[in-house]
């Protein structure tokens, strides 16, 4: 049996990852939370307006739910390439492996995206006000920053992943988007 390999998704790479997926599970990384902790600059801003995008950083006693999804072996050169290219555009995160649990009882290890906290991109420990106020703004290479929370959190209730930091930043957003047209 080809087991292939594993990457973790907790972000976009949940509802656009752009390699071939065998399996897609979700997954639970303990001791870490999604956050919008990272200024984008390509994709979803620019230098002159950077966005925020999703990192992952450590919290103890917390978790991360996501999609574990698992690559066939024999594309994994292919894909590991173009995760690379994707998403180490700036080297504000660093790739690591992760232990994930699995929805349906197993335990794996997946390649995961990490937010590097001395990177000049980190934007951690804003309050959702100041999150929202530049995430309506912001658009970059591939569109607007709110389109990319909007996917996020779309996704995360179609899977019945509960969130409810990003379902009230996105009601924030679309607040702000609102009054602003």
């Amino acid at each position: 049996m080809d087991d292939g390999f594993w990457v973790f998704g907790y972000g976009s790479l949940m509802w656009a990852p752009e390699f071939p997926v065998a399996e897609s599970v979700i997954a639970q990384a303990d001791g870490w939370r999604r956050s919008f902790c990272l200024r984008s600059v390509t994709y979803r801003g620019t230098e002159a307006c950077p966005g925020l995008v999703l990192g992952l950083e450590p919290h103890p006693g917390r978790d991360c739910t996501g999609l574990a999804l698992r690559v066939e072996n024999a594309l994994w050169p292919e894909v590991i390439d173009a995760i690379r290219a994707r998403e180490l555009v700036t080297q504000a995160y660093r790739e690591m492996l992760l232990p994930l649990a699995l929805a349906d009882g197993r335990r794996v290890r997946g390649l995961t995206y990490v937010m590097r906290p001395g990177h000049g991109q980190y934007a951690g420990g804003l309050s959702l006000d100041e999150q929202a106020a530049i995430i309506a703004l912001a658009c970059g290479g591939r569109g607007p920053n709110a389109d990319y929370l909007y996917n996020t959190v779309a996704h995360l209730a179609d899977l019945g992943i509960p969130d409810d930091d990003l379902a009230d930043l996105a009601a924030r957003v679309r607040a702000l988007r609102g009054a602003a047209a």
